[in-house]
């Protein structure tokens, strides 16, 4: 009965709608009007333009990078200094800004030299595809596109729609590309052109060139805030920005306003701390924690006590078999945190499907974000017994011990015998794979060929890893695109490991002390239809079957994801990318039969990925003399950052 009532004792003091805690609620501070968003940012100003982070005038305010530096000419005027040449700002957007060519004087820019913006494009600044060129008196009638003449460019003299007699949209990749300069519509005979930025869903361009804006991956690290989400750049080749979640307000960067809570506080519309609702004083808090402290700890473990002896839930576990509860070592199944359910389900915001990243055939894998600002990815494991427990309890046992570069970090688990149980991964909050994908077949643009090339052989890499350096082997057993977790480096993170077999025996963990053929086959033609899906872009059911009549027919340009551009690729991408298909076809024809191991598919792809550096590929006998098993596994498990390609 004592511990009892702790138990009550504890919860009363720590509930927030206790009167002590109403009490200590009332910090004066709460009295003021809270501060406005403004009074966070900078807010500096040159003529009508509000300068948004990270651009800046003064060094004191703050930033990421010296290349946002702005110059401010007569109080009215903005420009940027951008390769030794000065360009006029004319509008900031979310992801770039509208700047003026240099030197010019008419409105629609008819016979300006091409020449005359030769910027390409930098670390941190690239040619937007919003883009729309009006071209005139050109030679070549082939240049222009009929989709977009029907877009209004004011004071732009042409047709009776007011556009140029040529319009050209730099997303159509035809003529102009990344990273190209204007002049390339000259060789077109084409001697004169005005350029316009077109926001997505409008149909009027506003004179100017858009230059998308963002910062390198490989300077990025810190740079985005705890509860920011990293979106990759479009034309800034490993360029990212940082943007805030839902719910929240800010730039996303940890040196500017970061991601803040908004709320409604007095009247007034309150941000960050200002939101909580539990803002003590720090003696106040170091008051109640010491004296609450070595109560809760103690109410803590009666409470593990009682819940271990507690019924389950009818539908979720056996109850007929209570003592199976004290047969179970939480702490050995976790080694490292221990979260309760409603924080992974405050996180998850109730496992809703908007948060879900992917389904297995163990159960879901949602995102999440702790309280802390920490993202993560809880695989929700869905058990029908204490036997399946058993096995999940062993899986996450094993998973928890094992460190790889390539291999998603375990950050704790959730064992509640009310609810399934619950194994959380770090998450890189840039997404999975099968998004990536998703999204350049969409967009035409997202993940271009060395990345993705990078992506398989790293995951490659890293099952062969876990099959020969690890005893006793693991096994994926539900590789999918979803399941591949991308950091901010473009880089793999393998995750969502079948935590629950149906077959008896060590293998029911996913796992075998043999290391049969018939457990590698799985992962070996799963990884097959991976490197399907990287090459076509997509994960539809007509996978393999299609693609692979496609390729015996010699029609694998066919299936490749447009947003590749196979037919603009230099020969020895093509070259490449038939390798690989070459591969995903022997991983699907004799991956069952054991005729193929991963590490003989890690071997290929990682020579593949370093011969990519130097720009071809040399495909013969030699590459069967590259590696060997064992210089192939020390690079792998010994220094795994080895085949890590920038």
């Amino acid at each position: 009965m004592l511990p009892l009532l702790v138990i009550v004792f504890t919860l009363v003091c720590l509930s927030p709608t206790s009167h002590s805690v109403r009490v200590l609620n009332l910090d004066h501070r709460q009295l003021e009007p809270p501060l406005s968003l403004s009074q966070y940012q900078c807010n500096e100003t040159c003529g009508k333009l509000h300068i948004p982070f990270p651009f800046h005038l003064n060094t004191s305010c703050a930033s990421v990078s010296n290349a946002f530096h702005l110059s401010c000419l007569n109080s009215s005027t903005l420009y940027l200094n951008i390769d030794s040449q000065s360009v006029r700002v004319l509008e900031f957007f979310s992801d770039g800004i509208l700047v003026d060519f240099p030197d010019s004087t008419s409105t629609c820019r008819q016979y300006h030299d091409l020449n005359s913006f030769g910027f390409t494009g930098n670390d941190n600044f690239g040619i937007a595809a919003d883009n729309v060129i009006g071209l005139y008196d050109c030679e070549d009638s082939s240049l222009c596109k009929a989709d977009c003449e029907t877009i209004k460019l004011p004071g732009c003299k042409g047709n009776e729609n007011g556009s140029p007699a040529c319009c050209y949209p730099l997303s159509d990749h035809s003529s102009w590309d990344f990273g190209d300069g204007f002049s390339v519509f000259s060789k077109f005979g084409c001697r004169g052109f005005s350029s316009w930025a077109v926001s997505r869903g409008s149909n009027t361009g506003k004179r100017g060139v858009k230059l998308e804006w963002a910062i390198p991956a490989n300077s990025s690290r810190g740079a985005c805030a705890a509860n920011a989400v990293i979106v990759n750049a479009t034309t800034v080749e490993k360029g990212i920005r940082c943007t805030c979640p839902d719910d929240f307000l800010g730039d996303g960067y940890a040196t500017g306003v970061g991601c803040m809570k908004s709320c409604i506080k007095n009247g007034h519309e309150a941000y960050g701390s200002a939101c909580s609702t539990n803002r003590h004083s720090g003696r106040t808090v170091k008051i109640l924690a010491g004296v609450i402290g070595p109560l809760f700890i103690l109410a803590s473990l009666v409470a593990l006590f009682y819940l271990l002896k507690r019924p389950v839930n009818t539908g979720t576990y056996d109850t007929d078999q209570a003592h199976f509860h004290s047969t179970i070592s939480f702490r050995k199944a976790c080694r490292t945190r221990l979260f309760t359910y409603q924080e992974l389900e405050e996180a998850t915001k109730g496992f809703e499907n908007e948060q879900k990243l992917v389904d297995t055939t163990s159960g879901g894998i949602y995102a999440g974000v702790l309280g802390d600002g920490s993202h993560v990815a809880v695989h929700k494991v869905q058990c029908q017994d204490e036997r399946d427990l058993i096995q999940v309890l062993s899986r996450i046992e094993v998973l928890s011990s094992v460190l790889h570069r390539s291999m998603a970090r375990v950050l704790g688990c959730c064992i509640d015998l009310g609810h399934s149980p619950l194994l959380v991964y770090e998450y890189p909050a840039n997404g999975t794979l099968q998004e990536h994908l998703q999204q350049s077949r969409e967009q035409n643009f997202g993940l271009d060929w060395f990345k993705r090339l990078n992506i398989a052989a790293e995951t490659a890499s890293v099952l062969a890893f876990l099959q020969h350096e690890i005893s006793p082997p693991i096994f994926h057993h539900d590789l999918k695109s979803g399941c591949i977790l991308i950091d901010e480096d473009s880089s793999a993170k393998v995750a969502g490991f079948k935590l629950l077999r149906t077959a008896p025996g060590n293998e029911a963990l996913g796992y075998s002390n043999s290391g049969s053929t018939h457990t590698q086959k799985t992962d070996v033609y799963d990884f097959g239809l991976l490197l399907m899906e990287i090459i076509t872009g997509s994960n539809h059911k007509e996978l393999p079957g299609l693609p692979l009549q496609k390729i015996k027919d010699g029609k694998l340009q066919e299936i490749v994801d447009p947003g590749l551009y196979y037919h603009e690729q230099p020969a020895f991408r093509r070259e490449q990318i038939e390798i690989v298909a070459d591969l995903a076809t022997r991983c699907l024809l004799f991956g069952r039969d054991g005729r193929i191991g991963m590490i003989e598919v890690a071997r290929e792809l990682v020579h593949i990925t370093k011969e990519s550096i130097d720009g071809g590929s040399r495909r013969g006998p030699a590459l069967e003399e590259t590696f060997s098993n064992s210089s192939l596994l020390q690079m792998i498990s010994m220094s795994p950052d080895s085949i890590y390609v920038p």
